[in-house]
């Protein structure tokens, strides 16, 4: 049966290629509804191939363009071209959409996407920064409203793979309830892995996003750079499988083919192989529990030359183990330095603070910040904002 899918972020990295595998499984999926910022020229391009009923545009600004530019073409009918984070959420919840690509990247994309677990889709889960900044309001309206929530990040989406089908189908499961003793999180040490660290003050933005496995966009690059990312999915770990910090081990994996591993009580360790391409992950969710065509070719095992695995250097990746701490403080705590992190990554691509600059902000924030109690997601949003105006002024300090 054709399934329709709504993709939350269509015209970046993740969003396009969602379209890649939806277009090489055109008799399964159809796309009802294309979300995305400012990126009219490729949402055009998108329109023209997969032909929405729905685009809703960040901005009425963007909106206008886009409807003008639609119309110079010969697509018809024309799609309904709307606006903002309120049309968002409402096609998010649409009552034809079956699927629901979440890969707004940053808080944005938090609203469209608890829109969508609301209504009880299935959503693909490709935002971290949504269970970062709700982990447990996220988590209970996953259960409340009976969504299926799968995560498409490599590592989570490796470590779901690698989990027994019974804990897959229960959110409210114990991993050592299942036999799991351990959740072994990869991560290839970004570009920065054999830099000294004297010379990392001198990074530039172009060599902070020239990851050397994935292709992602700007933000997530410089993440994986600090090792951010790695801490923001750390904390993602947390609440997708229901366990403790103590229960997630960050690995060092330069090669980038084993996406996690889970390691049971037993002494056995499943891992999840496969070429550096998001497409595998995001087939696995489109098609979940089947397997479909993701267009992406398999492990030449006998042209592999060695697997390595070391344990990652927090003098190095200082964000890493501040996201940790994070982790460990509690809820307030990991919405604020996801808050300030997005700050401070944003001012360093634009040139105003340096490199080692973004993990000052993120700890000065974390340190200073009051950390009170979060009960609905008023006071989530109220966290996050704060800490965002503390990182604009801790950056102005270092101008």
């Amino acid at each position: 049966m054709m399934q329709n899918v709504v993709v939350l972020g269509s015209t970046g990295s993740i969003g396009q290629s969602t379209l890649d595998v939806i277009a090489r499984n055109h008799q399964r999926y159809q796309v009802l509804a294309l979300v995305a910022g400012q990126g009219v020229d490729t949402m055009v391009a998108q329109c023209l191939q997969f032909k929405p009923r729905f685009v809703v545009m960040a901005s009425e600004q963007a909106a206008q363009t886009l409807r003008a530019a639609l119309q110079t073409t010969a697509l018809r009918p024309l799609p309904e071209v709307l606006a903002g984070t309120k049309a968002m959420q409402e096609i998010a919840a649409h009552p034809e959409a079956d699927i629901v690509m979440a890969a707004i990247v940053g808080a944005a994309g938090l609203l469209p996407t608890l829109s969508a677990v609301e209504a009880g889709k299935k959503v693909l889960l490709a935002n971290k920064e949504a269970l970062v900044m709700s982990g447990q309001l996220f988590m209970d309206k996953v259960i409340k409203h009976r969504a299926t929530l799968l995560p498409i990040d490599s590592e989570h989406n490796a470590i779901y793979q690698s989990l027994p089908y019974a804990f897959q189908q229960d959110q409210t499961a114990h991993l050592a309830h299942h036999g799991v003793s351990k959740i072994l999180l990869t991560g290839s040490g970004g570009p920065f892995l054999q830099r000294p660290l004297d010379t990392l003050d001198a990074v530039t933005v172009a060599e902070a996003v020239a990851h050397p496995n994935w292709s992602m966009g700007q933000k997530i690059s410089v993440d994986s750079a600090t090792m951010m990312n790695k801490g923001l999915e750390f904390i993602e770990a947390k609440w997708l499988f229901n366990c403790s910090a103590d229960d997630i081990e960050v690995v060092i994996h330069p090669q980038s083919m084993i996406h996690s591993m889970v390691q049971y009580r037993d002494g056995s360790v499943i891992a999840q192989l496969g070429q550096p391409d998001m497409r595998t992950p995001i087939a696995y969710g489109l098609a979940y529990p089947e397997r479909i065509d993701a267009g992406v070719a398999p492990l030449d095992f006998a042209k592999m030359v060695n697997f390595s695995f070391t344990k990652p250097d927090f003098a190095r990746y200082p964000n890493l183990q501040l996201a940790i701490a994070a982790c460990r403080s509690g809820q307030a705590a990991t919405t604020t330095v996801n808050a300030s992190n997005e700050v401070a990554v944003a001012a360093f691509l634009c040139g105003e603070i340096g490199f080692t600059d973004i993990y000052r902000v993120n700890a000065a924030v974390l340190e200073q910040a009051d950390l009170p109690a979060t009960h609905c997601l008023d006071d989530i949003l109220a966290v996050d904002g704060v800490a965002r105006e503390m990182a604009y002024q801790r950056i102005q300090s270092l101008r």
